[in-house]
């Protein structure tokens, strides 16, 4: 996922890219009219150079990618103790909502003033910064009996996702293979997804299997990051850091012209598509308990997961159709899963609303990849820290503005009426994505038809 740009061939900026473009662009970037000349290949780099450099990209892109979901992993950890938390310690519905407000207001405020940081000081020590903010967290949350120390750890977790999701992403879309061409997008929208599934099914299991319910996952994910980090460590980098990290500091909030048109869409699908993944985070740890009849952790782990984990496989599907086809049948089906769990609630039927959830987890997986595939098209290297600060400020304005306003609305209104409030987010959101949906500009003075 590379551009080729017309710069001056000896200019600092020319240099630039052709250290950091993808090998394959760079060969055939050197394999132009000049490598033939009365039938014999000139100027032809040498194949060694170009095989080490795939290595150091694919370890790179592998240690971004397994960087990522220990972060998630790390953040979905804590959900299956949230009903501990709530049988032991006291802790209300509000409570738990609260804590899910305060990290994605962490996250947020860290997207805002370091989203594109790694731009300046490269991509390899953000990442590691924020792998460390993350073991802090885990090990604050250790010792949870005080919604204080709950509310403290997961302002941590969310300071370290916030840091990572414009870093580690960048990380990702830098360092992918250019074959096949939806990697880089499902990679870098999706690994979220399959981290917080893995943290959450983990967890579960260890809560109700293993010894140290209340501990042993935060340890395991501690052991996650240390190995995530030492990854990183001995990785390539792929941005050359440059003068003004202090000014990067400003909040800004911006994406290239070319893709403006498509921030409307994109925002309905990451409001409405994380605006559900708060709901189970701060609600359906209740609700399986109370309306569903189930007070296991692992299936509170599981059920997590079914929302989760299908996100990565849907992703796939929906590099099939172009960006505005994707967002729409994935926002259907999304709509579709809504019903499904709405109903599911109301009678109480616990496997039909794990099938629902499963329907809506896939679905959200096409939309939301495909979203990140419009906003991604013919980025630059210093285009991607700041479309995945956008990308997660819109991601986490879905997760914390519903969530402070259900985390009120919970001391009136009962569970399920909440869930209906969310449900009518999705109808809103479906609606308006059918009717807007747009495809990427092929180039400056045209827009394709639809």
């Amino acid at each position: 996922m590379t551009d080729i740009v017309s710069v001056r061939p000896g200019s600092p900026r020319g240099a630039r890219l052709r250290r950091h473009a993808h090998p394959e662009t760079l060969q055939k970037r050197r394999h132009g009219p000049e490598q033939e000349k009365d039938g014999s290949m000139q100027h032809v780099t040498p194949a060694t150079n170009l095989g080490r450099r795939d290595r150091t990209l694919r370890l790179a892109f592998v240690s971004a990618v397994v960087s990522l979901v220990a972060v998630f992993a790390a953040v979905g950890s804590t959900i299956p103790l949230f009903n501990i938390y709530r049988a032991e310690d006291g802790f209300t519905n509000a409570d738990i909502s609260l804590t899910v407000v305060v990290y994605s207001a962490a996250t947020l405020s860290t997207l805002l003033v370091l989203g594109r940081l790694s731009n300046h000081v490269g991509r390899r020590p953000t990442a590691i910064a924020s792998l460390g903010l993350l073991v802090l967290g885990c090990l604050l949350l250790l010792n949870v009996h005080d919604i204080g120390i709950l509310i403290a750890g997961r302002l941590l977790m969310g300071l370290g996702a916030g840091l990572a999701s414009s870093s580690l992403t960048a990380y990702i879309v830098d360092a992918a293979p250019a074959r096949p061409t939806s990697l880089a997008s499902v990679a870098s929208s999706q690994t979220v997804m399959l981290g917080l599934a893995v943290g959450a099914t983990a967890s579960g299991a260890l809560v109700q299997f293993g010894p140290w319910p209340r501990d042993l996952i935060y340890l395991v994910v501690v052991g996650l990051l240390l190995l995530s980090a030492a990854l990183v460590a001995i990785s390539s980098e792929t941005v050359t850091p440059a003068p003004g990290s202090w000014r990067s500091l400003r909040p800004s909030v911006r994406v290239p012209v070319r893709v403006k048109h498509l921030l409307p869409v994109a925002a309905a699908v990451f409001l409405a598509t994380w605006a559900t993944g708060a709901f189970y985070q701060a609600f359906v740890p209740a609700l399986l308990e109370d309306q569903l009849r189930t007070n296991s952790s692992l299936v509170l782990g599981l059920v997590f997961a079914a929302y989760m984990g299908p996100s990565a496989l849907g992703a796939p599907l929906g590099g099939r159709f172009s960006p505005a086809a994707a967002q729409r049948i994935g926002m259907i089906a999304f709509l579709a899963g809504w019903i499904g769990m709405i109903s599911a609630i109301t009678t109480g039927a616990l496997p039909l609303f794990i099938a629902a959830t499963v329907v809506a987890g896939a679905a959200q997986g096409i939309a939301i990849s495909a979203a990140t595939r419009g906003l991604l098209y013919g980025s630059t290297l210093t285009d991607r820290a700041p479309i995945f600060a956008v990308v997660y400020l819109l991601s986490y304005s879905g997760a914390t503005i519903p969530s402070l306003i259900s985390a009120q609305l919970s001391n009136v209104f009962s569970v399920p009426h909440i869930a209906l409030g969310y449900g009518v987010l999705a109808l809103i959101a479906t609606l308006f994505t059918v009717i807007a949906a747009r495809n990427p500009h092929t180039d400056t003075t045209s827009q394709p038809d639809e």
